[in-house]
Parts: structure tokens; sequence; C-alpha cells
């Protein structure tokens, strides 16, 4: 989606078409895998397989946290990446009436959707001034760089020499072994 918007600015297709393809397309998928949560989540979580990926403790639970949260808790998880996925099929599964479920869902999909392609479609249009940017941080840094080695080889230099001082040093002050006599 974001490198859709992003590639708008070339002009084949608007970013606000990008935004209404990408949100009308999210909430139908959301509205759709809540609605197989609402009709078969309770009759998969009830059999062998659905207990052991969900027990009926968790199964409770979720359901309180449903009912305590609702439109709120539904909203605000659809900001969370990861989380954002599964609050639609759960929220059928908790048997959230539908008036409570898809509001939320449609509003954070198009405050989300909408927020993506205003970032892209702007990062699109600075992106002259972006790599400007880039190349005069890369000769920055490469000075940068360029003074640390000169530092590093400095001090190497520098501390390779006052050893090599000090060696000379200790030399001259041991006495000079003869060699032992005929």
């Amino acid at each position: 989606m974001a490198l859709g918007a992003f590639l708008s600015h070339g002009g084949l297709v608007s970013g606000g078409a990008v935004f209404l393809i990408t949100w009308v397309t999210n909430v139908a998928t959301a509205t759709a895998v809540y609605g197989a949560g609402h009709v078969l989540g309770r009759s998969f979580f009830a059999g062998r397989l659905g207990r052991r990926l969900l027990d009926p403790r968790r199964l409770e639970q979720l359901d309180r946290m449903y009912d305590r949260y609702g439109a709120w808790g539904i909203f605000l998880s659809r900001f969370i990446p990861g989380v954002r996925a599964v609050v639609p099929p759960f929220a059928g599964v908790a048997r959230l009436h539908p008036a409570r479920a898809i509001p939320p869902m449609v509003l954070a999909s198009g405050i989300w959707y909408g927020l993506l392609t205003y970032l892209a479609v702007t990062v699109a249009r600075s992106m002259d001034e972006l790599v400007a940017l880039v190349g005069r941080l890369n000769w920055m840094l490469a000075v940068v760089a360029g003074v640390v080695l000169l530092a590093v080889v400095g001090v190497g230099l520098a501390h390779r020499a006052r050893r090599a001082s000090i060696e000379s040093t200790e030399r001259a002050d041991t006495p000079a072994k003869m060699p032992p006599g005929p």
C-alpha cells in the first residue's frame, strides 16, 4: 500500500485512489473474517483442535474483554501491528454485535491507511530533497570517518613510537653482556 502511494507520485494513479482501494479492501476483508468468526468461531473453538488453540478459559476471558472494552478496544487495537489482524475474527468469535464491531474497524482502518498514504505521498513528493539530504549526509559521514581513521592511525603511530622509545631506553640502561672468554 505504501509502495503504491509512493509510486502514485509518478501520475499513473492518485494517492487518493490507492488509499480508497486499500481502505475498502481492508474493511471488506476485516468484515468477512469478523463474519466468519461470528458464524464459525464458536463451533470451531468447541472442537478438539479449537480447544487446543484456545482453551475455554481463554475464550471466556476474550468474551469479557470484548464486553468490557468493546468498540474502543477494537478501535485502539487496530493501530497495533500484528494485533490488528486478529481483532476482527476474535470480535466475531466473542459474538460482539456488528454495530459495535464494524464501525470502529472502518474508522481505525481509514485513519491507519490514510496516514500511511499521506506519509508515502509526502515522501515521494520530497524525493529530490531527500536524495540531496542523503548525499550531504554521506559526505559528512565520509569526512567524519576519515577524521576518525586519521585519529586512530595517529594514536597507533604515537603508541608505537613511544613503545620503541621505551624499549631503546631499556636496552641502553641494561649492561651489555660480555661474551664468555676463551
